[in-house]
């Protein structure tokens, strides 16, 4: 049995732990103890956005957060982007190692890359689920990087 499912991004491969569960914005949830999960960008994420070197923090740790709610910014050498909670609950702590090297998210994304951690329940999808929900949405992905979207 493997411990990662991968998921094709045409050349690349986007590898996913199986040891956690996925939300829908692309971050990676890793259970920490009863209730609180540890949040990052997962492979798809990191492969879109490419040499993340800018994070910063809208919200303080100790803050409730509603589902979706913004909490900060990212910028990388494809994106400029407000990262947004992946579920409601209380933010007990952010990673601020990052805020001096983002970089780490870039090299480590499923380890010491880690963004946040939050108490709550949500809705997150198994590593299974999550690889479907790429599928879904991967066509749309690609004119997207392409530039060949039309509304």
């Amino acid at each position: 049995m493997s411990d990662h499912l991968v998921f094709k991004m045409g050349e690349f491969e986007a590898i996913f732990p199986t040891d956690r569960q996925y939300a829908k914005n692309h971050m990676w949830a890793l259970p920490q103890k009863a209730g609180v999960y540890r949040f990052g960008f997962t492979a798809y994420a990191v492969r879109l956005l490419q040499d993340v070197y800018f994070l910063e923090w809208s919200v303080d740790a100790g803050v409730t957060l509603a589902e979706r709610q913004e909490m900060g910014a990212i910028e990388s050498k494809k994106a400029e982007s407000a990262l947004y909670s992946p579920m409601a609950g209380l933010l007990p702590r952010v990673n601020d190692d990052l805020l001096s090297d983002p970089s780490t998210i870039n090299v480590d994304k499923y380890g010491d890359g880690w963004l946040f951690e939050i108490e709550g329940n949500g809705e997150l999808l198994s590593p299974a689920d999550y690889i479907k929900h790429l599928e879904s949405v991967w066509e749309v992905t690609q004119r997207t990087i392409k530039g060949q979207l039309n509304d």
